[in-house]
């Protein structure tokens, strides 16, 4: 066993203060820009007279095209490249069901990352229902102004349902990313953490700590990416799953997936919590209760050499990044952006959208998500690769266009693109997309468009 080691006082005072800051500049910023996003004219206005253009009359003559060819909507609106961000509020950010009014900041921090990352448009769409029928309803009414939609902060087991019954009904792409968009960030840190530690994906013990839509997801794209499912366990709060959960049993027609890891995981037939689960154990994916105290520096201890830890819950890590190092972790990741190897879906669904938009996608795929793991992963520097830096950050902006590409050319090969491109223009099209919005933003910020946060 590796014996607990204590991090100096003033060190973790030090690191909890950094921690705390970025929410006490929140509540300053908001009401100061009073939201993080508006609509601009994308066309020309040279005078009065435009307006006869892009409104009545001349609008008739469109319309009247796209009544005749309804693909032509993709050529003469902004449908190719908008988005709809979905949420009725009920599980945010580890804040659990808030309501959609009060999960509004978030969805429009999502689109503010979509257009900066990803140079997509995106509109948050806040729901005042909680049925999820009702939301599968509002979804499909909503297609035909939207090129994708991204689901968001809709708890489970609802949540489940309402992305598998659109994925099949929808004409557009459908994205839940708690799900989908985590798995995928999730699987790229995994790809390069175990690159650093000499291990093979096929041979590794994981343990999935919390059993949500986000682990549920992460679970199985590793599996689909050769994690081997017996040598893993799955974690939920009345502890570890296993073929003889009487609970899940009883439950599951409404609990699908938690019965499914049930039979296909923890094949010792290990029972106990986190504590047991976490025995030699090689990498613990953590998405569950925030923290800190979740997990605990003794139980990490017990895990393999050259241990592997992504404690990623919201807002505050299941563990602090300097206790798990402290108890012997190798690599420690987390979800937020203030502390090394964050592990967050913004590397992923800003260049994952573009590309599938791109393409005109009907959906996005495991196969999608995978390739487009792959690609961020391979975007992490080779030369700084180490313990503190397994992924790419968000301001290197060619990631986005690299997952494009992958994203775009695998929905070629799968027969779901409306749109075929070569490599270098699904390349050549999103470095233009994503640097125009980059240079769009600095030059409001240059102008005093955006005005200068205050100081104080």
């Amino acid at each position: 066993m590796i014996a607990v080691k204590e991090a100096p006082k003033m060190d973790t005072q030090e690191k909890l203060t950094r921690a705390q800051k970025p929410s006490a500049d929140a509540m300053k910023l908001h009401p100061f820009y009073r939201g993080k996003i508006e609509t601009v004219p994308k066309a020309c206005i040279r005078s009065l007279d435009d307006f006869a253009i892009w409104y009545t009359p001349g609008v008739a003559a469109p319309c009247r095209a796209i009544e005749k060819n309804p693909e032509l909507v993709y050529e003469y609106t902004n449908k190719w490249n908008t988005v709809a961000i979905v949420s009725d509020g009920t599980r945010v950010l580890g804040l659990g069901d808030i309501g959609p009014k009060a999960g509004l900041p978030v969805m429009e921090g999502k689109a503010l990352l979509f257009k900066w990352l990803g140079g997509v448009d995106a509109v948050p769409i806040m729901l005042d229902t909680k049925d999820p029928d009702e939301i599968i309803h509002t979804v499909l009414m909503l297609q035909p102004a939207f090129g994708g939609v991204n689901l968001e902060d809709i708890s489970q087991p609802k949540c489940f349902r309402v992305l598998d019954t659109l994925r099949e009904k929808a004409e557009i792409p459908i994205w839940h990313d708690d799900q989908q968009g985590t798995a995928c960030v999730t699987l790229a840190g995994l790809i390069n953490a175990l690159r650093i530690v000499g291990k093979p994906i096929g041979e590794v013990r994981i343990v999935f700590v919390g059993s949500g839509a986000s682990n549920v997801a992460i679970s199985r794209l590793c599996f689909k990416a050769g994690v081997d499912p017996a040598k893993c366990i799955v974690v939920d709060s009345q502890g570890i799953l296993h073929a003889k959960r009487q609970d899940i049993f009883l439950r599951r027609a409404e609990y699908v997936d938690k019965w499914r890891l049930c039979q296909m995981t923890n094949a010792e037939g290990r029972q106990g919590g986190i504590a047991e689960a976490l025995v030699g154990a090689d990498v613990c994916i953590a998405l569950s209760q925030p923290g800190p105290g979740t997990i605990r520096p003794e139980w990490v201890a017990r895990m393999g050499p050259d241990a592997i830890v992504f404690a990623c819950a919201n807002p505050t890590p299941e563990i602090w990044p300097w206790e798990a190092e402290a108890a012997g972790v190798r690599i420690i990741a987390t979800g937020r952006s203030d502390f090394p190897n964050q592990v967050n879906n913004s590397l992923g669904f800003p260049g994952i959208f573009r590309g599938a938009l791109d393409v005109r996608a009907k959906t996005i795929t495991d196969e999608m998500c995978i390739a487009a793991a792959a690609a961020i992963a391979a975007a992490a520097p080779d030369d700084g690769l180490n313990p503190e830096c397994i992924l790419p950050t968000m301001i290197e902006w060619e990631v986005y266009a690299r997952e494009a590409v992958a994203v775009g050319l695998k929905a070629q090969e799968q027969g779901l693109a409306r749109v075929r491109l070569s490599a270098d223009e699904l390349f050549g099209q999103a470095s233009e997309m994503i640097l125009r919005s980059r240079r769009l933003t600095e030059m409001m910020m240059e102008t005093g468009l955006i005005a200068e946060p205050p100081t104080e």
